[in-house]
């Protein structure tokens, strides 16, 4: 049998160390080699049916300078793009900035929270729903994560399901009814040690929105999220090999 193969959308500039390294990372979990993926920068790259053409599945990545409120006719036609392929029935997983265009493509509200930003690594909790769910299912009830968000959702649409919340995001994670998507306001693909790199790339960011004294203290105190870690290879193991790990 073929491998599965997939397509990882990404918005980052060029010359930014992380659009290789999320191509790498995203890899990783997932227990695949890195050429099975194949990166469309939605900046550059028109998105049109033809884009997941051989593609097994979508994975969609961070977006380094980028918000999905940005007046660009590129960020909201990539909205318009995940909310079709969300429906279309193939498997899909979204962090970060995918999970927050997910969110408006599907008719919800993000807003910009810049006094509830998450940068580095938080508790998170499942809800009663993650309990059922393939994916999710196997988490504790608090788990660790990688995170790096200063927008984050406001309005959940009624077409998903909530899985997992934070003390400063309710909406941290959830599914689309009767689809294989999943996406999280963190990063599970991320160890502590790939988000600490992450991290100082965008110091100079962090050092202006938190100070300089708390963006070095927050850079120090990312810790292991093995549970959050998991969840790419569950997905995969779900969708692609008919198991779950």
């Amino acid at each position: 049998m073929a491998k599965p193969r997939f397509v990882l959308l990404q918005a980052r500039n060029p010359g930014d160390p992380a659009r290789e390294a999320e191509h790498i990372a995203f890899a990783a979990r997932m227990g695949v080699a890195p050429e099975t993926l194949t990166p469309v920068d939605i900046l550059t790259t028109p998105l049109v049916p033809a884009t997941l053409d051989g593609a097994d599945g979508v994975l969609v990545g961070g977006a380094g300078q980028y918000s999905v409120l940005d007046d660009l006719p590129a960020i909201a036609e990539f909205c318009d793009f995940l909310a079709d392929t969300a429906s279309s029935g193939v498997p899909m997983f979204a962090s970060c900035f995918g999970f927050q265009a997910l969110v408006l493509g599907l008719g919800g509200e993000v807003i910009c929270a810049e006094d509830r930003a998450e940068v580095g690594t938080y508790m998170l909790k499942t809800t009663a729903s993650a309990s059922e769910d393939p994916v999710f299912g196997a988490l504790p009830d608090a788990f660790s994560a990688q995170l790096g968000h200063k927008d984050q959702a406001s309005v959940l649409p009624s077409c998903l399901e909530h899985l997992a919340s934070s003390d400063k995001t309710v909406y941290q994670a959830f599914r689309v009814r009767g689809q294989p998507t999943w996406a999280t306001q963190f990063h599970p693909e991320l160890t502590w040690r790939e988000n600490q790199d992450r991290f100082r790339r965008y110091m100079p960011e962090y050092g202006k929105l938190f100070g300089e004294a708390a963006a070095q203290a927050q850079l120090d105190a990312h810790f292991p999220s093995p549970d959050a870690n998991l969840l790419l290879a569950r997905f995969f193991a779900h969708c692609f090999a008919g198991e779950t790990p």
